[in-house]
């Protein structure tokens, strides 16, 4: 394991043969001023998790849980991506084959331009029929209103939830996740703690097929042992700095 804050790249192989699969966490959202599950000693925005993302909180107090997220989804007008999301969209452009797996709901590797991402938690964009499961993108203004919504896909119209992986349920696309993984060159985490699963666990399978593994976050996460390469500090920078040179060797190796 090497463990760094400066990011020059050293890969034991060139980007531009490889497949890269990223898995990013809530610390790069952070960095755009999303708050996190793990802010304030546990708190999410003043709730125990288990009050606002559980099943059995929509099913108890749905109020509470509609509250919540309508109020997250509006904060998505207010965010932007950061350099970090937009060091990726460049990454991507010099790869192989690049796949992009994030854990955060909200939508700012869109909007800095990133394809196909694959959201394993859900989208704070979209809702869904609590009956038939169908999901749509709902994000207009009378979309953001505090009432609940109802769906239009049943005869008689169902409310509709986030369409969100909530703790105890499962995570969306594993087993595309899953191979991609066991087929990657190399595998950069960026901004995740080490805390939730199966996420946490996927370095442990990467390594397994023979990838590279990286991790960009504040500090080392408590899975670390598991990376070849620790590199910390705000990503927005570390990243930023190790994507662009990449490029240029990339651009210098072409001359």
């Amino acid at each position: 394991m090497y463990h760094r804050t400066m990011a020059e790249p050293s890969l034991p192989f060139s980007i531009e043969s490889s497949k890269v699969v990223i898995l990013t966490g809530a610390g790069i959202s952070a960095e755009s001023g999303i708050k996190t599950f793990r802010d304030n000693d546990g708190l999410w925005e003043n709730h125990k998790v288990e009050d606002v993302a559980t099943p059995n909180a929509w099913n108890q107090n749905p109020e509470l849980v509609w509250k919540f997220y309508q109020q997250r989804r509006k904060q998505l007008l207010e965010v932007h991506p950061n350099p970090a999301h937009n060091a990726l969209v460049n990454l991507s452009s010099v790869s192989k084959e690049f796949v992009l797996i994030t854990q955060n709901v909200d939508d700012l590797h869109e909007r800095s331009g990133s394809k196909n991402v694959i959201h394993m938690h859900g989208e704070l964009r979209r809702l869904k029929c609590e009956k038939t499961r169908i999901s749509q993108d709902r994000m207009s203004k009378k979309d953001l209103q505090s009432e609940f919504i109802y769906c239009n896909c049943c005869s008689i119209p169902k409310k509709m939830r986030p369409d969100i992986v909530w703790f105890g349920e499962e995570p969306y696309q594993l087993n595309k996740i899953f191979e991609n993984i066991e087929d990657c060159d190399l595998f950069v985490v960026i901004g995740s703690s080490g805390h939730v699963y199966p996420a946490a666990g996927l370095v442990n399978l990467a390594s397994k097929f023979g990838a590279y593994t990286i991790i960009f976050n504040l500090e080392p996460p408590i899975n670390s042992h598991a990376f070849d390469e620790i590199i910390t500090g705000p990503a927005g920078i570390t990243l930023d700095k190790w994507v662009n040179t990449i490029i240029k060797n990339y651009e210098n190796s072409e001359l």
